[in-house]
């Protein structure tokens, strides 16, 4: 959740949006037939919510396996702004998303 919008929330409101993301977490790891996930993705997210976090996942195996930053720009019609947000996000020390595509691609390009 952006600070933005944690800014005007309430200290009971923030306290019931951190219990709900909780519980959304609990839920997905409780599913772990692909099936089911997908029904589970089917339910909760509108088709552009999905298209945006397969954009996302695109965007960042991209920038693991080491596509400039402006050719993905032109193939996936992204902002450089957001590309730059991947690309720090996969320079974290320690970063979870750096560790997931490593073990995934299991070729341990660094960035």
């Amino acid at each position: 959740m952006s600070a933005a919008r944690t800014a005007v929330m309430t200290e009971e409101e923030k306290a019931e949006a951190a219990s709900a993301f909780d519980d959304i977490i609990g839920v997905f790891c409780s599913t772990s037939d692909a099936e089911e996930m997908k029904a589970l993705f089917d339910d909760l997210f509108t088709e552009s919510e999905v298209k945006d976090l397969i954009t996302r996942w695109l965007l960042m195996t991209d920038l693991y396996k080491g596509v400039p930053q402006r050719e993905i720009a032109e193939r996936r019609k992204l902002s450089l702004c957001k590309i730059t947000r991947g690309s720090r996000m996969l320079k974290k020390e320690g970063g979870f998303m750096h560790r997931l595509l490593s073990d995934r691609f299991d070729d341990h390009i660094h960035i």
